[in-house]
């Protein structure tokens, strides 16, 4: 799963317009991958190219404890969590946070291959959506389609920068469905997807400083 990541982002923005802003929620929604990537870079965790890993991806995320454990990402999100709930002096807002970060866990749960660890062990786990693009693919459109309309509703403002993010969402979307697949995993895969994460990230930014959310106290802040 990728962009249906960013699901739990728009949902948690809008649900708590006092929190951090949407950008700060789309770091959460893929911290993980953003250490996993940052982490196989030198070569602390492992991929490799696989052409019959899954129907749909070619990853073969055979060594990954620190970041797609459930501890592991336990462990990302208590830690997250609790810097936005110091940052914003919000503890609900480092709850969400801390939800938003554990989402990544589940939502890989269903997609992957049995690639997936409670603490790092033997036993893995992936219910393997990613072998049935007739329901992955409709299920990632739909989660992310679905809350960025939920924190459109919740929102005023400009329409051009939310659509320009969803625009972009879906074209890098396309591009992991459908572009040729690499074939071997490498520095620039790693580059390229830590890449694609600033880029979308910098546009939740821009959309961010861009809509407000109507509370009883008034006009919120912008919402990252």
């Amino acid at each position: 799963m990728f962009i249906g990541h960013f699901a739990p982002a728009f949902l948690a923005a809008a649900t708590y317009s006092r929190g951090p802003k949407l950008a700060t929620y789309f770091v959460a929604a893929q911290l993980v991958d953003w250490a996993f990537f940052a982490l196989a870079m030198v070569g602390i965790e492992q991929m490799r190219i696989d052409p019959n890993a899954t129907v749909m991806v070619p990853f073969d995320l055979h060594y990954m404890p620190y970041t797609h454990s459930l501890l592991g990402t336990g462990l990302w999100a208590l830690t997250f969590g609790i810097v936005i709930a110091i940052w914003y002096r919000d503890t609900i807002a480092g709850l969400l946070i801390a939800c938003v970060v554990g989402s990544h866990w589940v939502l890989d749960w269903l997609t992957h291959r049995p690639d997936l660890t409670l603490a790092g062990g033997e036993k893995t786990y992936g219910f393997g959506l990613w072998n049935h693009p007739e329901i992955a693919m409709p299920l990632e459109i739909g989660i992310t389609l679905a809350a960025f309309l939920f924190y459109m509703k919740r929102s005023r403002g400009p329409i051009f920068q939310p659509l320009i993010l969803l625009a972009a969402l879906f074209a890098m979307q396309a591009i992991n469905w459908f572009a040729p697949h690499p074939t071997e995993a490498s520095l620039f895969l790693y580059i390229q997807a830590l890449f694609a994460f600033g880029v979308v990230t910098l546009l939740a930014m821009w959309v961010g400083k861009n809509r407000y959310f109507t509370q009883r106290g008034g006009l919120a802040a912008a919402s990252l």
